[in-house]
């Protein structure tokens, strides 16, 4: 018995320092050399601090709106609803959000709502819609600001993060940093 133990609780104090103590601080120092080192991507506008790389409430009109978030926009609780494709509840809810938005953009067909602005993402926080997403959310933004069409698209254009190296994901769009340069431009 002697034989088992002592290999048990010397492994067991081998990971417990291991795993609290070197790989912790190697992980740390890893972080350290990514940009921002580590601490998110944090942007001030108007006083205030917001994370870029999380999403954000946006329910005006007169802002572009992220993808629905299960976690009610929570970044201490990320996570998605759990519910499958074929769930009653999960379909009422996604046929809610169809309802509402097609309520709030006239002039949008239903097969042209983009599936990311009515379904929440994985992690409930992410901040990011592509071009499409944000293109078909135009008509609204422009008259709720009373800008033209065309001023509005450009700055989606200015904003818009093309695929890494050209060819790596998708384009993209920030919605955080598509509304504060909303905001800018008035």
């Amino acid at each position: 018995m002697r034989t088992y133990i002592i290999p048990a609780i010397r492994l067991t104090l081998f990971c417990a320092l291991f795993f609290s103590g070197v790989y912790t601080v190697g992980i740390w120092g890893v972080a350290q050399l990514a940009p921002n080192k580590g601490n998110g991507f944090i942007t001030e506008a108007n006083g205030k601090r917001y994370h870029t790389n999380v999403a954000q409430a946006f329910t005006q009109d007169k802002y572009f709106w992220p993808r629905p978030s299960a976690v009610d926009y929570n970044a201490a609780g990320s996570g998605g609803s759990n519910k499958g494709p074929s769930n009653p509840e999960y379909l009422a809810t996604v046929q809610s959000r169809i309802d509402t938005f097609l309520l709030k953009n006239p002039g949008v067909d239903k097969k042209e709502v983009p599936a990311e602005l009515v379904t929440a993402s994985g992690s409930g926080l992410d901040p990011d819609i592509s071009p499409e997403a944000a293109t078909v959310q135009v008509t609204r933004v422009a008259k709720a600001r009373k800008l033209s069409a065309a001023a509005v698209t450009k700055v989606i254009n200015d904003v818009t993060e093309k695929p890494l190296l050209g060819c790596m994901g998708p384009a993209k769009v920030n919605v955080l940093k598509l509304n504060l340069a909303i905001d800018n431009l008035q």
